[in-house]
């Protein structure tokens, strides 16, 4: 059994349904790479009934009646290897089932049987009854035994969303836990590099999550013995890079219509405030209506995406935003470029491109650690509304405000430097500017701070006291 970083109230939720006394239906969902497999099979290590990956249907396309055969035909095999028998080949998921039913009656009843099945959604081919068969193992069989926990784990979140989660026919309020994985936090990575031998100082691990977002699939294959820049250029900029075509390979194994969701993610790269759902109708080959709805829920499930509304704004104008890392990184640096230069993070690490990029991704960084900047303002345990907002006319906006409940509002600034952030007289003119800008668009009743977020603290001179209050790279690192 290997280590399990962080992931300590899923750990908690799941041996609480284990020890539960009830069957229990599990679905585990979040994006692919986060490390769903890996936890489930850790923690429940030396305790499966049974447990079942499916086979990628990545080799085929076009050939389903062959990959529901092949789908058939390995999940009967991981049946035998947990002792199970039959006569002949079951012909369907039904029979399937039936043998996987089989196999669990004949073991213990005084102990918990813990069925996993990973990657579900591959497993229904077109016209397979997969669904029908697991529906009828569930409610003919499976609800009934009190010693029965059944684990379902898949990526594809529109597919687990819809026959799983939202089932509105035999699963239909069957599931009585779901469980979504995000990506680790920053705190999470740090135990992550520990554990692998990583030395890295934070100003770097935070440079990190600018390109791989916390995903510990990509952090496995960092080299201790490396530099954070020659890992970059190791994975992405060297000849067959291990995560050069990972873009590609990601979107592909997720959806059958791949080319389709890389049109709206390429779309919503080139804009940081993203776009609403009209606009990215507008410009892409996606018509305007349900199906286009369905496509930015599965990637907003697959934490690819946020959707968000601007502080005092309409409640309707909802915006589509990409926060994925590795997603934006490729887009930026990799994508539609016929040639990749070997070496080039390391030969423009202090160059502007570069400088410019890393003070973007910092404040997308900060807005996937909002909670531990709530924390570090001191106010985590008031209710707040988090929003960006945008003046009605003009350029003046702010990424991320805290509305809170004890009437105060939050404007942060988030600034990634090598030092001490230093505010100078244009700075402070900008800020003044700004502050009055919010309290006249929105007709602000309450005390308005301005709150900085940066790397190493504010530098202390004449124009300093224009923030109320200041975060530091190492608040963002802050646990549970």
């Amino acid at each position: 059994m290997q280590d399990i970083i962080g992931r300590k109230s899923e750990r908690k939720e799941l041996e609480r349904l284990y020890e539960s006394g009830r069957p229990e239906f599990v679905a585990v969902y979040g994006r692919r790479r986060v490390g769903k497999t890996f936890l489930v099979r850790e923690h429940f290590a030396g305790r499966f009934a049974f447990y079942h990956t499916a086979i990628s249907p990545a080799d085929y396309k076009g050939k389903k009646m062959e990959m529901n055969r092949e789908q058939l035909r390995a999940f009967c095999s991981s049946i035998q290897q947990f002792g199970g028998e039959w006569d002949t080949m079951p012909a369907d998921w039904f029979e399937a089932f039936a043998c996987l039913r089989t196999l669990l009656e004949l073991q213990n009843n005084t102990q918990r049987k813990v069925v996993f099945i990973d990657e579900l959604p591959w497993m229904d081919a077109n016209r397979s009854g997969f669904v029908s068969a697991l529906e009828h193992f569930w409610n003919g069989w499976g609800a009934g035994r009190t010693d029965l926990m059944l684990i379902v784990c898949g990526s594809a979140a529109s597919w687990m969303n819809d026959k799983i989660i939202n089932n509105t026919g035999g699963l239909y309020g069957r599931l009585t836990h779901e469980m979504h994985l995000s990506p680790f936090t920053l705190a999470e990575c740090e135990q992550f590099y520990e554990s692998r031998g990583i030395s890295m100082d934070r100003y770097d691990q935070v440079q990190s999550y600018m390109v791989f977002g916390g995903i510990p699939y990509y952090l496995n294959y960092l080299k201790p013995e490396l530099s954070l820049a020659e890992n970059i250029d190791n994975l992405f900029f060297a000849k067959n890079g291990r995560l050069q075509k990972e873009f590609e390979r990601l979107y592909d194994s997720l959806y059958s219509n791949s080319s389709k969701y890389i049109e709206i993610v390429r779309l919503l790269a080139t804009k940081r405030s993203g776009f609403t759902r009209k606009e990215i109708a507008d410009q892409t080959s996606i018509a305007y209506n349900g199906r286009l709805a369905k496509m930015l829920q599965s990637l907003e499930k697959s934490d690819f995406v946020v959707s968000y509304t601007y502080f005092g704004g309409s409640a309707r104008n909802v915006y589509y935003k990409l926060v994925d890392r590795l997603s934006l990184f490729h887009l930026h640096f990799l994508d539609g470029k016929k040639l990749i230069k070997q070496g080039f993070w390391t030969k423009n690490i202090r160059t502007p491109e570069l400088n410019t990029w890393r003070g973007l991704a910092f404040e997308e960084v900060c807005l996937l650690h909002e909670t531990q900047i709530k924390k570090a303002l001191g106010f985590g345990a008031v209710d707040a509304v988090v929003a960006p907002w945008r003046a009605k006319t003009g350029k003046a906006q702010v990424d991320l405000l805290f509305d809170r409940s004890d009437r105060v509002v939050n404007l942060c600034e988030m600034k990634f430097v090598s030092d001490e952030f230093s505010v100078d007289n244009e700075y402070d003119t900008e800020l003044r500017r700004k502050v009055k800008r919010f309290i006249e668009d929105t007709s602000c009743k309450k005390s308005v701070h301005l709150s900085l977020v940066t790397t190493y603290g504010l530098a202390r001179n004449k124009y300093s006291g224009r923030f109320q209050s200041v975060v530091t790279m190492d608040d963002l690192f802050a646990g549970d």
